[in-house]
């Protein structure tokens, strides 16, 4: 339809005789558009990211090819399923193809790390995979699970793209946890893989393990001063999230160079707005619009509506069935001025309908039903924030159920009620995953480390980053949408990940010396490059779609993004802090 209207305006478009094209169609067009650009975009990006960060991480080239392996036919099979089963890609699950690919190199990077180390100390293949899933499948298991958990938690949300995002992101982290278990380590049987002759006083490995010591005694010798800046940070990061606002507007997504957004405003400013919203009134009975009594108070609510007060939206043009029978009667009374009134006789206003149909004219189809028992408001108002239209909705509700109470059922809809009913239902659905999402990923860390305490406390880690990321928004006055309202449960998802790989190496360390410096150090020197490298992977996955050319999609990369570097911050610092003080603890005690 868009684009049939644009090869018409396209003809007759010139100097002096400018056409401007809008409306919400439009804006769900050029949407669906900048998607179908940044979704092939945005999955060579990553894809060409984790190749040079694996190049790096590895210098193999199994260390490169392995892993992608694994990621792409995890992207393909997910995708493959999501076809059977008539799922298509919509605004929210756009992103699933570079989350995908970010989320499912994260476990075979762990494993080629381990692997390789061992391999390179002398050991056989079959030697170092079995050492390696004994060292760091468990891990890599809760890890999947974790973040499958914490994007299940949007499977049950009333907004279908967002359970559609939640549904087939959960299933693909799985499909990637099975490649990962069964045909990853089947590869590494089968292809003859050289081990390296490295030495370990290297200057690369010397700098790493020195970095890893520092951050060790440094976050136990000052583990009071890290908690209590974590617990600032804390305060200020909810202080923050309690100033969030919520609201849903599409169009401030796009920049403001672009037409849709100027053509929108235009018609905003000059022309009533670009927006509408609908009551449907429903007298329950055939010819009951006939009632003048009921054309009065439309007539009388149309008037009131004129005068609707809001900050972010006016009402800009109401059509109703009393203004066509005001125009009828006067047109019926030689056009005089005083006939522009609702005529007081039922059987008046059944005669003047029925004239006007018979004159050929069919404008009486778009307001009403052929049985006269249905009639439609329209109001026009300016594209605004979803909060607003929300009001209006409740305005219009109120007002029209307390005017025809016992006369008449209302209903509300149109793009105003619809975006409104959407924004209670996503804020609801945001509620429900993050409760579930925290409550779910405790209990796994709990059950992983086997210690209630010690599980509750390693949690600290992973809920810092979305304290801070919900503070910066609200101090910074963004909005919390439907879009970026997905950020919390991902992050938790993908932050957790970083601990379960620590507490799952710090708990066998320490039980072997019973020394946290020591359990910490081992930790770090072990699995902390895996752990630097999986968030350099995921954070920059994320990262990339801060070239996106929408702004939805540029706030969302770049929050996503900095919450996963900042779980890792926490897990190197915050975490071994709180293991010292939970341990020194216990000793005192």
């Amino acid at each position: 339809l868009v684009r049939a209207v644009q090869s018409v305006i396209d003809r007759f478009d010139r100097d002096g005789f400018s056409i401007r094209l809008a409306g919400s169609p439009v804006i769900l067009d050029d949407l669906k558009r900048s998607m179908e650009t940044n979704l092939p975009r945005f999955t060579i990006i990553s894809l060409c990211t984790i190749s040079l960060l694996l190049a790096l991480m590895f210098r193999r080239l199994s260390g490169v090819l392995l892993p992608l392996a694994v990621v792409i036919l995890s992207l393909l099979s997910t995708l493959g399923l999501m076809g059977h089963l008539g799922m298509s890609i919509k605004l929210p699950t756009q992103i699933l193809p570079s989350f995908l690919l970010a989320v499912g190199v994260g476990a075979s990077v762990h494993i080629l790390a381990i692997f390789y180390r061992y391999l390179d100390q002398g050991n056989g293949s079959r030697e170092s995979i079995a050492f390696t899933l004994g060292h760091s499948g468990l891990a890599i298991v809760m890890t999947s699970l974790t973040t499958a958990a914490g994007l299940a938690s949007f499977a049950g949300s009333p907004v279908a793209p967002i359970s559609d995002l939640g549904f087939a992101a959960t299933i693909g982290v799985l499909i990637a946890l099975i490649f990962t278990l069964v045909m990853l380590p089947a590869l590494l049987a089968l292809i003859r893989i050289k081990s390296v002759t490295r030495s370990p006083r290297s200057a690369r490995g010397t700098v790493i393990d020195r970095l890893f010591t520092w951050v060790t005694d440094f976050s136990i010798d000052r583990s009071g001063g890290v908690l209590a800046l974590s617990v600032l940070l804390t305060v200020a990061g909810i202080s923050g999230a309690a100033m969030v606002q919520f609201g849903h507007n599409p169009l401030e997504w796009f920049p403001d160079d672009e037409p849709i957004y100027q053509n929108t405003m235009f018609i905003d400013q000059q022309l009533k707005g670009a927006g509408v919203a609908e009551v449907v009134v429903d007298t329950g009975r055939e010819n009951g619009l006939y009632e003048p009594a009921v054309m009065k108070e439309l007539d009388r609510l149309a008037t009131e509506l004129y005068g609707y007060q809001d900050p972010d939206l006016f009402v800009g043009k109401i059509f109703s069935l009393s203004d066509m029978l005001k125009e009828i009667n006067q047109a019926l009374n030689n056009n005089q001025s005083e006939a522009y009134a609702i005529p007081k006789d039922r059987e008046l206003i059944a005669q003047e309908f029925l004239l006007f149909e018979n004159s050929g004219s069919d404008d009486l189809e778009d307001v009403v039903d052929s049985r006269f028992q249905k009639t439609r408001v329209t109001v026009k108002v300016p594209w605004a924030d979803t909060i607003a239209y929300a009001r209006l909705t409740a305005y219009l509700e109120t007002h029209f159920n307390a005017a025809f109470e016992g006369v008449a059922s209302i209903q509300v809809t149109g793009l105003a009620a619809l975006f409104g009913r959407i924004l209670r239902a996503s804020i609801q659905s945001m509620q429900q995953s993050y409760v579930i999402a925290a409550l779910v990923i405790t209990l796994m860390m709990i059950l992983l480390i086997g210690d209630l305490r010690i599980g509750l406390v390693s949690m600290m880690p992973n809920l810092l980053p979305i304290v801070l990321v919900m503070g910066y928004l609200g101090w910074a006055g963004i909005q919390l949408d439907m879009f970026n309202m997905l950020v919390g449960s991902i992050a938790l998802g993908l932050a957790v990940d970083d601990t379960v790989h620590f507490m799952h190496n710090y708990r066998r360390y320490y039980h072997l010396s019973g020394d946290v410096r020591q359990a910490v150090r081992e930790t770090l020197l072990s699995t902390g490059r895996a752990m630097a490298v999986t968030t350099m992977v995921l954070a920059t996955g994320f990262y990339t779609y801060t070239l996106a050319d929408m702004n939805n999609l540029i706030l969302f990369g770049a929050l996503t993004g900095s919450a996963i570097v900042i779980a890792l911050v926490a897990n190197f610092l915050l975490a071994p802090a709180l293991m010292h003080q939970l341990h020194k603890r216990r000793i005192t005690a």
